[in-house]
């Protein structure tokens, strides 16, 4: 049986898995309150999954781009739960869970979430052997730079305010909006990844790994 957890942004989600289905999933808007919200939610899952916490095997945990301050508290959470039970970790990017989400097709990807003042952070994919795979590292945009940068129809997911998704709209001959069902962030497929790599033995330190924190002081690139 394995937990993930993701506390990356605003949106909140803990799944269980065991390699066959998906037992129970929770996703919510939290208002900042990841440190009062995400113990009971762990709780609540494992009580409806009708499952005790022994049965737990790994735990899989969003590693971000994301809130410095929600990232820090679900990595936590999942170290202190890894250590003190002996489970192995699994640290999966954020915005992998949002490709996963994705139907394969032909064209490439882009998996976006808010990342604060106006900024966007953005990862882009591509599909060369039936799943998406990273191309290139993690940008920190605005939507204007987003849209212009978009030079091929490609496929828009993730978090995306309403005057985003205008913006991208009237781009509609290249950008293909993921429906807001699609660009969900949901932990279900967070712990679908994480499996992966659980069977094939790649697991994590708890104790050196960190999220990945953008430095959003920085200029954005353009």
């Amino acid at each position: 049986m394995l937990l993930a957890i993701d506390t990356s942004t605003r949106t909140v989600g803990v799944a269980l898995y065991d390699g066959t289905q998906v037992l129970g999933e929770i996703v919510w808007n939290s208002r900042d309150y990841h440190t009062v919200e995400l113990a009971p939610a762990v709780a609540e899952i494992l009580r409806r999954s009708q499952v005790g916490a022994e049965t737990l095997k790994a735990v899989a945990v969003a590693t971000g781009p994301g809130s410095f301050t929600g990232l820090r508290i679900g990595l936590a959470f999942a170290k202190g739960l890894c250590l003190a039970r002996h489970l192995p970790l699994i640290g999966i990017p954020t915005l992998d869970s949002v490709a996963a989400a994705q139907p394969v097709q032909g064209l490439p990807l882009i998996a976006v979430l808010q990342a604060g003042r106006g900024r966007l952070a953005v990862g882009r994919y591509t599909c060369p052997a039936g799943s998406w795979e990273p191309a290139g590292a993690v940008e920190v945009t605005d939507i204007t730079r987003l849209v212009h940068s978009i030079q091929q129809p490609t496929l828009v997911a993730g978090e995306l305010k309403e005057e985003e998704q205008r913006a991208l709209a009237r781009k509609y001959k290249n950008v293909h909006l993921a429906s807001p069902a699609q660009a969900l962030r949901r932990p279900a497929f967070l712990a679908e990844l994480a499996w992966k790599r659980w069977q094939s033995g790649r697991v994590d330190d708890p104790a050196s790994l960190a999220p990945l924190y953008l430095h959003f002081g920085d200029p954005i690139p353009g």
